[in-house]
């Protein structure tokens, strides 16, 4: 019965809105940090408890890359992949994460702790290259790095 205390959480927030209209975006920006993602259901959920077409739930869920329909792992690795980053080596610390973690690009690991994920820029190109981990950054990191801050963010955890 998880979900459904995701979607009462849903509609309280929806609920306490002052207004409806106009407010899809934040609506979904909420629903994604309750359910991790936005799959179908969420998305038509959405759709119903605002009184817009299903279609535009959608439009805007694909248009903006912050949302996901993709399932996470509860770490999201994000390796940024713009021009300052590729430079200076981003490509091979995402093959180090992927190697590391049994994941492919966009996957989450088996375990479902961790996702990995290219972005196309975070804009700190003066800590190139750079990936930030559910929001921390992490600047001027290698290959030789991935292996500390995946135990890092492991233990983390454990001290939860």
């Amino acid at each position: 019965m998880e979900n459904e205390k995701a979607y009462a959480l849903l509609d309280e927030f929806i609920d306490g809105l002052q207004v409806k209209q106009g407010a899809l975006i934040s609506v979904l920006h909420k629903a994604q940090e309750i359910f991790g993602y936005l799959p179908q259901e969420v998305q038509d959920y959405v759709a119903e408890k605002l009184g817009v077409a299903a279609s535009k739930v959608y439009g805007v869920v694909t248009f903006y890359s912050f949302f996901t329909m993709q399932k996470k792992g509860k770490f999201r690795v994000n390796v940024c992949m713009g021009t300052a980053c590729f430079v200076k080596g981003a490509e091979n610390i995402l093959e180090e994460f992927n190697r590391q973690l049994g994941t492919e690009t966009g996957e989450v690991s088996q375990d479902g702790l961790f996702s990995v994920d290219a972005l196309r820029c975070i804009g700190a190109c003066g800590l190139a290259p750079m990936i930030t981990v559910n929001g921390k950054y992490y600047g001027r990191i290698s290959k030789a790095d991935v292996a500390g801050i995946i135990e890092e963010v492991k233990g983390a955890t454990a001290n939860d």
